[in-house]
């Protein structure tokens, strides 16, 4: 029994039409279900992904218009790393957001960033057994696109903390000193083990959690091992379109063990997906009230390939 990699990773934002202005158009995502946060259905929840709404490539975010700038710390997650083709698309990446206004550190195989609210991504060139996770951009040439996850950076004061909890419990394998990896039979993700002192302080910017995809059959084994390791778990929670177990590993860091189904298809046909406000059913009677609170977002169909030819 192995996790699967990276599920999703989640993060904040104060600003949700510059937010879907970056990931959709600079970055080439696919915005592919807009809802709302379930603990707090005020607040937007938008995930962008690959083409097919897979996991490995699920980058979400939480809108709370006007919330502080956020800095991360001891706890936190602090850098995602996402796979890249080649050096080329390196290249491709560094001019591009230049273009932008948005600065870059590149070294080999490697191109450093943040985005406008300064969460921290890397793009990194990747030779990989795993399927390309990319999306059909209008914006973004395929050999040039991101291709999914792979790896989380984390702040901890204590790192060996958390690698007892990786090796012993999660079945995570070492690959290098602080970098743990959890590669199941499809696909692997990383998670690097970086000290830090100083603890940090949520907000825009931030990552919230990061989440391991597992199958929905293991999840409660899952779930135990984390309990067993002394971690205090939630009991399974339906989020619709995945179901989720939260816990802090033992330097803060909140970690989520999200399924690897039943997808964002269960209430929007694949070629729509994204392109109108998604309410899992128990929360299908705000609908009015939230149309008229929640923030008007761009329409991401004019940056996809597929939305824009369907169009001509």
């Amino acid at each position: 029994m192995k996790l699967e990699g990276i599920h999703h990773v989640t993060c904040i934002t104060a600003d949700g039409p510059r937010n879907v202005d970056f990931y959709a158009r600079v970055m080439g995502l696919r915005l592919s279900k807009k809802t709302v946060n379930q603990d707090d259905p005020t607040a937007y929840h938008l995930f962008y992904t690959d083409e097919n709404a897979s996991h490995g490539s699920d980058l979400t975010f939480f809108e709370y218009p006007g919330a502080r700038q956020g800095r991360a710390g001891a706890g936190m997650i602090h850098r995602i790393v996402y796979r890249v083709g080649s050096e080329d698309a390196i290249a491709f990446w560094e001019e591009r957001l230049a273009d932008e206004g948005i600065g870059t550190e590149r070294e080999p195989g490697v191109l450093r960033l943040e985005d406008p609210e300064g969460l921290g991504l890397e793009l990194r060139a990747v030779e990989s057994p795993d399927e390309p996770l990319i999306a059909l951009s209008t914006e973004v040439p395929d050999e040039y696109a991101l291709q999914g996850f792979e790896a989380v950076r984390a702040y901890g004061t204590e790192p060996t903390r958390t690698e007892r909890l990786l090796r012993d419990y999660l079945e995570f394998q070492a690959i290098a000193p602080h970098d743990w990896e959890a590669r199941g039979e499809h696909r692997g993700g990383h998670i690097v083990l970086d000290r830090a002192e100083e603890r940090g302080a949520g907000g825009a910017g931030t990552v919230h959690h990061v989440a391991w995809a597992c199958g929905q059959e293991e999840q409660l084994e899952w779930r135990q091992r984390a309990v067993d390791s002394g971690a205090h778990a939630t009991e399974v929670i339906d989020r619709f379109y995945f179901k989720s177990v939260y816990f802090r590993e033992p330097n803060g860091v909140l970690f989520e063990l999200a399924t690897m189904g039943p997808g964002f298809t269960v209430d929007e046909q694949q070629e729509h997906l994204g392109e109108k406000l998604s309410l899992p059913p128990a929360y299908e009677q705000l609908r009015s009230q939230l149309d008229g609170l929640l923030t008007p977002l761009p329409d991401t169909r004019q940056w996809r390939r597929a939305a824009v030819g369907s169009a001509d």
